[in-house]
């Protein structure tokens, strides 16, 4: 397949993907521990603010900060939605890690692994195969089992 001159290093969706799920297996660890002696809200800001600075970096670094295209109104709505939720999101993970054990709170946070699957087939028409289905429901099912007091 040709890439147009980009290794395919950065063009695989799967190797990004790995990536993501070993910095948020690490997140969760690194979290657990800085949260434990502070007010999970001020830690939530901590981390936003160190989210901030890092990418504004590599932006910068990458002379990707400015956009070759008008960004549209309606990309700014759905990044505006979705640096929200991302904040929600964050502040109740944060909350859950300092009132939790982080081998619970984890995997039941990735219980959005089968929200995305639903609210994709409901809002984006999106139509996971059969097997797609099953190991949405493992996931789903994983998580309860793991929520489950013994």
């Amino acid at each position: 397949m040709d890439t147009g001159g980009v290794s395919p290093f950065q063009t695989s969706w799967l190797m990004w993907a790995l990536l993501s799920a070993a910095f948020a297996a690490l997140t969760a660890i690194f979290a657990k521990v800085g949260v434990e002696n502070i007010d999970s809200d001020l830690a939530t800001f901590i981390r936003t603010v160190v989210v901030l600075m890092s990418l504004a970096l590599i932006l910068v670094a990458t002379g990707k900060f400015n956009s070759a295209e008008p960004i549209t109104s309606r990309t700014w709505v759905f990044l505006t939605l979705s640096g929200l939720a991302t904040g929600a999101s964050w502040l109740c993970y944060f909350r859950a890690l300092k009132l939790g054990p982080a081998t619970l709170v984890a995997p039941i946070d990735k219980l959005s692994v089968v929200l995305v699957a639903l609210f994709a087939f409901v809002f984006l028409g999106e139509r996971p195969s059969a097997n797609g289905w099953l190991g949405i429901g493992l996931i789903a099912t994983g998580a309860v089992i793991l929520a489950i007091k013994r």
